[in-house]
């Protein structure tokens, strides 16, 4: 939340202000040994990201993070207006789905306590965005974290272990007001996000499962709803886990002039930009490939697709290990930073060689104007090189706020 606090970041009045925001300097990841041969504590990872340094592509000191709460496995971090910081989260402590909110004390950070009334989680939780203007706030889900932490099994889709709706609650009372079942073709929602304009009343939201983007927005009504506008077909395939492999959409991110939308298919290996002027109509503008599970020179052969199979990504002698995951864009919308660790349980399954090697952070260079996407060769960031060994490396977010953490009133 932008707004005139102390020490709080710069406080940009509006999202395209914040576009003219200085160049980012360091980048913040939190590093995760979770499913690795390391026992050793999570950390935060701090990466300086600036050209003109002498530490460039370098990572600092670390600092443990120890997260306690009454839910369990906390997801999204968001600041909120009266100093508070609210997570989201997956699950209670035996591993069940239960879609919670926990409140930090902005200062001590620590616990106050629940942000939903007793009895109100939804039944899978993973991520949100609020909007004040509008009193509304989106909770997304993915599913029970005893199902999904030793990677994925297609039984509990049908076990009924993994999510497809969105919810809707009343930002002041708490409570919330609607669920919207996106069905067969919305399966796994997970990133959601407003468009940053704080006037407007629509978002988009990936699922992962599905390979789709869906768009929702507030009716004539004054209830919400939801409509499928970019769909990634499934590939027929040999040499897999099952038959057909989806793109597996894992991350979402809009610029913060709403012009543009990317996401990444963690399992087909690119990333996509698309020009979203028509709210309704996403148009294809960028695409690039970097890794994933259809390499030219991996195991699996995919049958009856349009699209070659891409050649292994390689930058400054390292094979980019897994596939595009987290996504964060610079402020002024011409540069994307990539991390390929999606979580330990699943980067154990689909990805092993990332488990032994580590994750791996990219910088890609975005044509804002006509739209296009090409890699920075200059770059790469390697967790594989750590002190107490290979990391998978997670979200990205900047010390002053971003694409995905500032929300404008």
């Amino acid at each position: 939340l932008s707004a005139s606090c102390s020490g709080c970041g710069p406080g940009y009045r509006s999202p395209l202000d914040a576009m003219k925001g200085p160049r980012e300097e360091i980048v913040y990841l939190p590093c995760i040994y979770r499913n690795t041969n390391t026992l050793k504590p999570d950390y935060l990872a701090t990466v300086d990201v600036d050209p003109k340094s002498s530490t460039y592509c370098q990572i600092v000191e670390p600092v443990d993070l120890f997260w306690k709460c009454g839910l369990a496995n906390p997801h999204t971090t968001h600041c909120l207006g009266n100093g508070q910081v609210m997570i989201s989260c997956l699950g209670d402590p035996s591993g069940n789905g239960k879609g919670g909110f926990v409140l930090l004390d902005g200062q001590t950070f620590d616990v106050v306590g629940n942000w939903e009334h007793p009895g109100e989680a939804a039944p899978f939780g993973y991520d949100f965005w609020y909007q004040p203007q509008h009193n509304v706030m989106i909770s997304t889900e993915w599913g029970a974290p005893k199902a999904l932490a030793n990677g994925f099994d297609p039984a509990d889709v049908a076990g009924g272990h993994y999510g497809s709706c969105l919810h809707v609650w009343n930002w002041d009372t708490h409570r919330k007001l609607q669920t919207i079942d996106l069905g067969k073709d919305g399966g796994i929602p997970l990133e959601v996000r407003f468009l940053h304009d704080p006037s407007a009343t629509e978002g988009y939201v990936g699922c992962a499962l599905s390979g789709s983007v869906f768009r929702f927005y507030k009716t004539l009504e004054g209830d919400w709803a939801a409509e499928s506008v970019i769909s990634i077909p499934s590939k027929k395939v040999e040499g897999w886990t099952l038959p057909e492999m989806p793109g597996l959409i894992t991350d979402i991110l809009i610029s913060l002039d709403d012009r543009f939308l990317y996401f990444s298919n963690w399992l087909h290996g690119d990333i996509r930009q698309y020009d979203i002027t028509d709210r309704r109509k996403p148009r294809l503008v960028g695409q690039l490939f970097l890794g994933g599970s259809i390499v030219s020179d991996g195991p699996v052969k995919v049958l009856q697709d349009r699209e070659k199979q891409p050649d292994p990504r390689i930058i400054q002698g390292r094979r980019v290990p897994g596939g595009p995951q987290m996504l964060q864009l610079s402020l002024d919308g011409l540069r994307l930073y990539v991390t390929t660790s999606l979580y330990s349980g699943w980067d154990k399954q689909f990805y092993p060689d990332m488990i032994k090697e580590g994750s791996v952070m990219m910088q890609i260079d975005v044509d804002s104007v006509n739209g296009g996407l090409s890699l920075n060769e200059n770059f790469l960031v390697d967790f594989g090189k750590e002190p107490d060994g290979p990391v998978l490396a997670h979200e990205v977010r900047y010390p002053g706020g971003d694409c995905t953490s500032d929300i404008w009133l």
